[in-house]
């Protein structure tokens, strides 16, 4: 137990440091924006390339482990989706938002702290994977059901390069391409250069959770909508059942890919979801309430689950064989 709360300590406590910083400075949402682009487009993209830099190029092609982790994340958002449209009589933008809300976990911001932190460096190469792949995923799925809903009025032509932007135009995802090229080609970068990368990747976890603890302190609460009685356990509980349950069926990946996979997908809810709520202008603070929520009960929820990996009560594999 010493162990555990050594692991979850540092990172709850810097969300609550910055939970509690925002209360007390009083500081408006803008104060926050530079935070959040030094995360962005310097601290977590540096952290993405020095890990994969250092990867063997035969890890990065694990094509059934991605086909594996997109697979159960969809049938959340699916799930999700159809309950949001069939019994909540919400919207197509709604229940979009809703999905995304079950199936969009923060793999940007926590999933590399918590991962690296849980298992060390080797967790890397899984958490770049599923980071890039899940958001491809969620990029193409917010854009094409706002499209299909009359959310988007744009030509064809427009709404394929504007997904084709948000892919690959994302600093995470660019870091990744030249972490995984720079993996392939075996080059060494400056002492400088290297220097500057390794400063950046250290700032990466304590900047993004403490700007996470800020967010959800300038968001407060007003009501808890009916919705969430089915989005939370879906988000914290389903969604790591079932990437545990298809990565087994799947079968045969290092332990440590499972158990990231399975850790990343017991994350809150993402805070790119309110942002995208905010974009189409369908279920905003409903989604604002939903991030607070779930990051709340995942205090609970992430310790068990490191809990049962740290303490060998969940197999790497369940069916075994």
């Amino acid at each position: 137990m010493t162990e555990l709360a050594s692991l979850i300590s540092p990172l709850f406590g810097l969300i609550l440091l910055g939970f509690i910083a925002a209360r007390i400075t009083k500081q408006p949402e803008a104060a926050l924006g530079w935070l959040n682009t030094f995360i962005i487009y310097a601290a977590l993209p540096a952290l993405f390339f020095k890990l994969l830099s250092k990867t063997p190029v035969e890890k990065l092609a694990s094509f059934d482990f991605i086909a594996a982790n997109l697979s159960a994340t969809f049938l959340v958002f699916l799930i999700i989706y159809g309950i949001g449209r069939l019994i909540w009589r919400a919207t197509m933008p709604e229940a979009t938002i809703q999905g995304l809300a079950a199936a969009y976990g923060n793999i940007g911001y926590m999933g590399p702290a918590v991962a690296i932190l849980t298992f060390g460096e080797a967790a890397a190469v899984p958490v770049a994977l599923i980071f890039c792949f899940e958001n491809m995923m969620h990029f193409i799925i917010a854009p094409t059901m706002m499209a299909l809903a009359g959310k988007e009025k744009k030509s064809f032509a427009d709404f394929i390069l504007g997904i084709l932007k948000k892919v690959f135009l994302h600093p995470f995802i660019i870091a990744t391409i030249l972490g995984i090229l720079a993996a392939i080609s075996k080059i060494s970068l400056p002492g400088a250069v290297t220097g500057l990368v390794d400063y950046l990747a250290q700032a990466a976890a304590p900047c993004a959770l403490f700007a996470m603890g800020v967010s959800l302190a300038l968001r407060p609460l007003k009501r808890v909508p009916m919705e969430l009685t089915a989005i939370i356990p879906a988000n914290l509980i389903l969604h790591a059942l079932f990437m545990y349950v298809f990565l087994s069926w799947v079968g045969d990946f290092e332990p440590v890919w499972v158990y990231t996979a399975v850790l990343l997908a017991s994350l809150p809810t993402a805070t790119n979801v309110f942002v995208l709520a905010q974009q189409y202008g369908a279920w905003v603070e409903r989604a604002s309430a939903t991030i607070l929520l779930t990051t709340t009960l995942s205090v609970v929820t992430i310790t068990a689950v490191i809990y049962l990996i740290k303490s060998g009560l969940l197999p790497p594999d369940l069916f075994p064989g």
